[in-house]
């Protein structure tokens, strides 16, 4: 089984997301969550990064983190799939291993 990485800060705070994106191996999923979900969004400076990763990882959104940011699912990148809790604990059963990007 591949990794679950988690992502909870905003890549225009921290540089957590672009280390998870260098670390995170082909096949691996990468959970956006809390400000992590900024990364997802369409037309910002880490697009680019995010569209160029979805080639060999698949990438989430928790949805309720994305919406209590005022954000809607028609913001982010194509490709990107939107969770919920169920789906969040769903991952992490799926997954052998979950890495938190702190």
């Amino acid at each position: 089984m591949a990794m679950l990485h988690t992502v909870n800060k905003s890549p225009f705070e921290r540089n957590t997301f672009d280390s998870c994106i260098s670390m995170a191996k082909s096949g691996s999923s990468v959970l956006l969550i809390e400000d992590g979900v900024i990364a997802s969004l369409k037309g910002t400076s880490v697009s680019d990064k995010v569209s160029k990763a979805m080639e060999s990882v698949t990438f989430y959104v928790l949805g309720p983190d994305l919406n209590a940011r005022g954000m809607t699912d028609d913001q982010i990148i194509d490709g990107i799939k939107v969770v919920d809790y169920e789906g969040f604990v769903d991952l992490t059963a799926e997954h052998e291993n979950v890495q938190a990007w702190l």
